[in-house]
């Protein structure tokens, strides 16, 4: 199922793939079934972090998907209250298997293909505040608000240090934002934009 699932994924968008629901899985089983999350890794973190207070958004390219027809994707990274990352650090250090970087702490877990990552970049803490509730492949998190989530994504199609293929994941994580909300097309740099298709 999960081969299938990620075939399918490569292809189309969640969208298309799963017109006439009731036929079908439910967004959330069919991101579960490609992420080939065996653990329920992402029930147990967001849980982890909701019940000890931990304030936190998605944003990235998942956060993307809250305002625009979904893709699927192994990543799932969100921004920490500035105040709470060393608290949120140490508690997922407990549950799951963590590495620090620069600007990141990435959380993962055996039998699950979800990677998580924590942005500890101080430029992401206000989105935190400014989060709304939203759904996310059939699954209610805290969201950055749209212009944030569009900031995030030009800071890391322009940041120079990130990988190339990254960065193309960000432009087009752009293009699906502009396609989907044509005003924010000035809050892009003319650099960006001319690297948009």
């Amino acid at each position: 199922m999960a081969k299938i699932a990620k075939a399918i994924a490569g292809c189309y968008d969640l969208g298309s793939v799963l017109e006439g629901e009731g036929r079908g899985m439910r967004a959330v089983e069919f991101w579960k079934a490609v992420v080939t999350d065996r653990v329920d890794f992402l029930d147990r973190l967001l849980s982890l972090l909701t019940d000890r207070g931990i304030r936190f958004c998605v944003i990235g390219g998942q956060a993307v998907n809250a305002y625009t027809d979904p893709v699927v994707s192994l990543d799932l990274d969100l921004a920490i209250a500035v105040a709470q990352i060393e608290q949120a650090e140490a508690l997922l250090r407990e549950a799951f298997r963590i590495e620090r970087f620069e600007h990141s702490i990435n959380v993962s877990e055996r039998g699950s293909d979800l990677r998580v990552q924590l942005q500890t970049d101080p430029r992401y803490g206000p989105f935190v505040e400014r989060a709304a509730v939203r759904e996310i492949l059939g699954v209610r998190m805290p969201v950055a608000q749209l212009d944030d989530v569009l900031r995030g994504k030009v800071w890391a199609a322009s940041d120079t240090t990130r990988r190339p293929s990254k960065r193309q994941k960000d432009l087009a994580d752009i293009a699906r934002l502009l396609e989907a909300y044509p005003h924010l097309r000035p809050h892009v740099p003319d650099a960006l934009l001319a690297k948009l298709l």
